[in-house]
C-alpha cells in the first residue's frame, strides 16, 4: 500500500500561512527578511533549495489530494520559482525585492494576501483527501 505523502504538503502550507499573515501584518517586516536571506550568495541559494523543494512536495502530494491538478500546478509555479531565481541570479532577486518595496506596502500586502490563500488552499486540499468519485476513477 502506497504511503499517504499528503503530510508533505502540510509545512508548505504552514509557512505560506505563516509568511501571508506576517506580511499583511508588517509588509516591512516581511521585506526585513528577505532582505536577509538576500545578504548572501549561500543563504539566497539555500531558500532557493527550500523552494524547489516545497515545490516537489506539492507535486508528489497532490495525486492524494482534493484537487490534484490545481495542487500539482501549485507546485509547478513553486519550483519553477526556484529555478528561475537561480537563474536570473541574486542580483535580480535583489532588483525586484527592491522594486516590490518601492511600490508601497499594497502590493507587498497583495502578494502576501495570495501567500495566506494559497497555504489555506493547501491545507483543505490535503485534508480532504480525494472524494469518492475521484477515488474511484483512479482504480
Amino acid at each position: 500500500m502506497k504511503k499517504d505523502i499528503r503530510i508533505a504538503a502540510l509545512p508548505v502550507a504552514l509557512l505560506s500561512i505563516v509568511a501571508g499573515i506576517a506580511g499583511i501584518a508588517s509588509p516591512d517586516g516581511g521585506t526585513m527578511v528577505r532582505r536577509l536571506y538576500y545578504a548572501t550568495p549561500a543563504l539566497f541559494y539555500a531558500v532557493v533549495a527550500v523552494r524547489f523543494a516545497m515545490g516537489i512536495g506539492l507535486v508528489l502530494a497532490a495525486s492524494s489530494s482534493r484537487w490534484p491538478r490545481t495542487l500539482r500546478a501549485l507546485g509547478t509555479v513553486v519550483c519553477l520559482q526556484g529555478i528561475s531565481a537561480t537563474l536570473l541570479g541574486l542580483d535580480h532577486a535583489r532588483a525586484i525585492m527592491e522594486w516590490e518595496g518601492m511600490q508601497g506596502s499594497g502590493l507587498l500586502r497583495a502578494g502576501a494576501a495570495v501567500a495566506l490563500a494559497s497555504g489555506a488552499f493547501i491545507v483543505f486540499a490535503v485534508i480532504q483527501g480525494p472524494s469518492e468519485e475521484q477515488g474511484k476513477s483512479v482504480h
